[in-house]
């Protein structure tokens, strides 16, 4: 189904209502009719908040910006995947020809200890800035802009930096791990910088305070593989492998440098 001729459907709506961290919360349902199949996820999510202002009750909270899977705000839980049942695809990408006529779909926030809830399907995913700020960061001499090939990176490591810098920051990854990890996000960030020329100067402090400052605030990766598989970036675990042997090299060219400061 799509295009103008699209029959439109009936959804049955479940989500999380919550009015604070430490209120209690609970499904609430919603029976939305003439639902366009080309309708986005969150223009869905538009429709039922303007019916619940036309009532003067409280709209659903939820996180969004761009509406162009750039941003990475809009993740949630739907039917128990975050961001939905299509891969490589963030919430406000999700269309709702994905479901069928008289489907029941169940929305909640994500649930991660690092992610504490704000309200209904927002959450405080300030945890993942703290990594960014722990180290993300590169050296670049002021002055005018370089020419493009002034410095020579293999194709392959170019690439490489590309498909990790695509990662939108969304916490899918951790909201799918079954412990809550977030090595995914961490090794995309390292990595992106890592992998070129312009973020050699801080590598190693880098990898190692942002490392660590991800261990302060998640868990611990075990090999599930679930984060590559909700990724809607489809961001590889290769990364994770990647920035495991760079903190270890840290670990050592760092201990290196204060022995001999």
């Amino acid at each position: 189904m799509s295009g103008t001729n699209a029959k439109p459907i009936r959804i049955t709506l479940k989500v999380w209502r919550q009015t604070g961290p430490g209120a209690p919360g609970g499904f609430e349902t919603h029976e939305v009719a003439e639902v366009s199949p080309d309708m986005s996820f969150l223009e869905l999510l538009d429709d039922v908040n303007e019916r619940l202002i036309a009532e003067d009750r409280l709209p659903i909270t939820f996180d969004h910006d761009c509406r162009e899977g750039i941003c990475g705000s809009c993740g949630m839980m739907i039917n128990g995947k975050p961001h939905g049942p299509e891969l490589a695809t963030a919430t406000c990408q999700l269309h709702m020809r994905k479901f069928k006529d008289g489907d029941t779909v169940v929305v909640e926030p994500f649930r991660a200890a690092a992610f504490p809830l704000i309200r209904d399907l927002a959450v405080d995913r300030g945890s993942m800035d703290r990594i960014i700020e722990a180290g993300g960061y590169i050296s670049a001499d002021t002055g005018s802009a370089q020419d493009a090939n002034i410095v020579p990176i293999p194709k392959p490591v170019a690439d490489g930096a590309m498909d990790a810098a695509a990662c939108i920051g969304c916490g899918a990854c951790v909201a799918a791990c079954p412990n809550s990890a977030a090595q995914l996000f961490t090794s995309a960030k390292l990595s992106h910088l890592n992998l070129l020329p312009q973020g050699q100067a801080e590598r190693w402090a880098r990898t190692e305070a942002m490392v660590e400052t991800m261990e302060s605030f998640f868990g611990s990766c075990t090999n599930h593989g679930e984060c590559e598989a909700a990724c809607p970036k489809s961001i590889s675990i290769d990364f994770i492998a990647f920035m495991n042997r760079d903190y270890v090299n840290a670990k050592r060219k760092n201990r290196q440098l204060l022995s001999q400061g």
